[in-house]
């Protein structure tokens, strides 16, 4: 009877260490795996990038510098009109090209849609699509549709996949649609692509007001 209980003793000791380093370890985890993918993917970035130029800059970190400032150097060019208006026509010509015009449009599209001046991925909304009680959040992309013969009821909206990089682009009535005016986009892309998990902004909690109906 006296040599069960220190058995009993040790084994419970054994287990909490083992609880315990669990914990920690997935702490860790934690802490260093957002750290850690988040330096691979710069690392790889940049020595993607630095690769472009080579073999005619083989200095490590030269090439990446010299792809940056050629982009800027671009963009800073084509604020002239005169440069604007040459970027125009090849737009228009690579548009006119078969084959080249299914890759070059899709992306230029989505390019403009995400970072140019006519931004589209920057209104935030929630969007009622299967059911009167399910919301999904998406962001309002076009309003107007009505090249497809639906009338001016509808509008354009894109729902982000969760854990995913694609997404689905839905024709919905306007009064499914609620504007979300307090919820930036780039929290709502949070939102959605981790499957809700992701945390608000502790500034907007207690203050947003309830969504607006799209008018």
């Amino acid at each position: 009877m006296n040599e069960t209980k220190p058995r009993v003793a040790r084994r419970l000791r054994l287990r909490l260490y083992t609880r315990r380093f669990a914990q920690y370890f997935l702490h860790g985890v934690l802490v260093i795996a957002p750290v850690a993918i988040t330096i691979a993917a710069l690392v790889w970035v940049f020595t993607a990038v630095d690769k472009l130029l080579r073999p005619l800059i083989d200095i490590p970190g030269l090439g990446f510098i010299t792809v940056i400032a050629l982009i800027v150097f671009t963009g800073w060019l084509s604020s002239f009109f005169v440069i604007e208006q040459v970027i125009d026509f090849f737009d228009d010509w690579l548009e006119r090209l078969p084959g080249i015009s299914l890759v070059y449009s899709p992306v230029r599209d989505f390019l403009k849609a995400l970072v140019g001046r006519k931004r589209r991925f920057n209104r935030t909304v929630l969007a009622s699509l299967f059911a009167d009680d399910v919301w999904v959040v998406g962001f309002l992309t076009n309003e107007d549709v009505t090249r497809f013969e639906l009338g001016e009821d509808y509008v354009s909206v894109y729902i982000p996949q969760a854990y995913n990089v694609a997404g689905q682009a839905y024709l919905v009535p306007r009064h499914r649609i609620r504007l979300l005016e307090s919820v930036p986009a780039g929290e709502a892309m949070r939102y959605a692509v981790t499957g809700g998990a992701a945390e608000g902004t502790k500034s907007a909690v207690g203050t947003a007001a309830a969504p607006a109906p799209l008018p």
